[in-house]
């Protein structure tokens, strides 16, 4: 009886994982528990530490849970993030964009140009963030009107832009000096403000949660249980005081750290709450069910890549910012394509489409950052990093496939 029972039990192990997948905190509780272990194994293992500056202190602390670590944990994830929410909007279609971080190249190139011509800051930011719009929205209509495959079009244009920035930067660095461009990553919040702007966070979530919560039951839908919805409430209070203090504790809340979870929530907005968004989700669940309920496939297609154009774009001035340069290294011959893929991935987008958020690409930027860096503290070598982030990346795919496999009926 034994042996009989074995595949009942597997298959009920696969069932609760993808009941657990399907609910709006599956994958947001597995990608919160990476974090916290990577976190507590590096705060514990890494076999460093670091003497206080003030001569007076005679404590110690460990480099990796420092304040001044976690805030540059923060702002080294912060194009990661950016391209990472863009990715997560296409890859909801079920398509994949092989180019942003090439078009963040492109985007962060032309703006070094642009300050060379004296064009204002201001003015060069809004020229780039058309720019990646529209060189988006060029694949996507290759996608949509052309039928070309989503993975063809954008390889194509990541060997294309990666050219393209080369003509732009024959040499291959651009300082950038300009005060608007380098004042996104440099600007501090004062403490008093980052703790509000903190505090505004949390009642704006606690109105959506709530709302929603009102809105299901006068349609008669499932509820979240009390304890849920608390309990969602609850640890996101205390996640982002903690990084709010943390991040005062060294310095204060960066301006970059506060126009990314702007801009990732309007994002999450017009993915959640627009009929545009929930058209994206209808596509990625089945595109021709889509098709046939009158959604304008096409265009949807379109737009999703306009968008990832655009943060693409964003996230080229982001790290034009903090970096003070703009470097082809740093965008399209580094890894940041397969960090910002790998992100979303990571934060339980699907890679068949139809489920997903872009707050979850957060937490999956700052897993692969908060890896590459503590494998740095702890001297890892570059083939360790790559070894350790492949290995996260194909445990997220597997679990992602597994519990698709369960709901196709397997």
């Amino acid at each position: 009886m034994g042996p009989l029972m074995q595949p009942e039990m597997k298959l009920s192990f696969v069932g609760r994982l993808r009941m657990m997948r399907e609910t709006r905190l599956g994958a947001f509780v597995p990608v919160l528990l990476a974090l916290a272990a990577i976190w507590l194994y590096f705060g514990l293992a890494v076999p460093v530490w670091e003497h206080l500056s003030d001569p007076s202190s005679e404590g110690v602390r460990f480099i990796f849970l420092s304040p001044r670590n976690i805030y540059n944990l923060f702002m080294q994830s912060a194009v990661i993030a950016t391209l990472a929410v863009g990715i997560t909007v296409v890859l909801l279609l079920g398509d994949i964009d092989l180019s942003a971080a090439a078009t963040a190249g492109v985007c962060a190139a032309l703006l070094g140009v642009l300050m060379l011509a004296g064009v204002p800051g201001w003015l060069a930011c809004i020229i780039v963030m058309g720019v990646g719009a529209i060189m988006g929205a060029a694949q996507g209509m290759l996608i949509a009107y052309v039928g070309i495959p989503s993975f063809v079009v954008t390889l194509a244009g990541l060997l294309g832009f990666q050219g393209l920035m080369q003509k732009i930067l024959p040499t291959g660095n651009l300082n950038i000096g300009d005060p608007f461009i380098k004042g996104i990553a440099r600007i501090l919040l004062p403490d008093t403000l980052g703790l509000v702007l903190a505090a505004v966070l949390i009642l704006l979530v606690a109105f959506s949660l709530f709302r929603r919560q009102s809105q299901r039951r006068a349609l008669g839908l499932e509820l979240d249980s009390t304890a849920t919805l608390w309990g969602q409430l609850v640890f996101f209070a205390i996640l982002v005081s903690a990084a709010v203090v943390t991040m005062n504790a060294y310095r204060s809340v960066p301006l970059l750290i506060v126009l990314l979870i702007s801009l990732t929530a309007l994002v999450g907005w017009v993915t959640t709450s627009t009929p545009f968004g929930r058209s994206i989700f209808a596509v990625g669940g089945n595109a021709e069910s889509a098709r046939r309920v009158g959604m304008d496939v096409k265009r949807i297609r379109v737009i999703a890549f306009a968008i990832v154009g655009l943060l693409a774009a964003i996230g080229g001035i982001f790290g034009a910012s903090r970096f003070g340069s703009v470097s082809y290294t740093a965008f399209a011959g580094g890894s940041l394509l397969l960090e910002s893929i790998g992100a979303a991935v990571i934060g339980g987008t699907s890679l068949f489409g139809g489920r997903g958020s872009v707050w979850n690409a957060i937490l999956g930027a700052l897993v692969i950052g908060s890896l590459g860096n503590g494998l740095d503290l702890s001297g890892a070598s570059a083939a360790d990093k790559l070894m350790f982030s492949g290995a996260i990346l194909l445990l997220a795919v597997a679990i992602d496939a597994v519990s698709r496999s369960e709901n196709s009926g397997r």
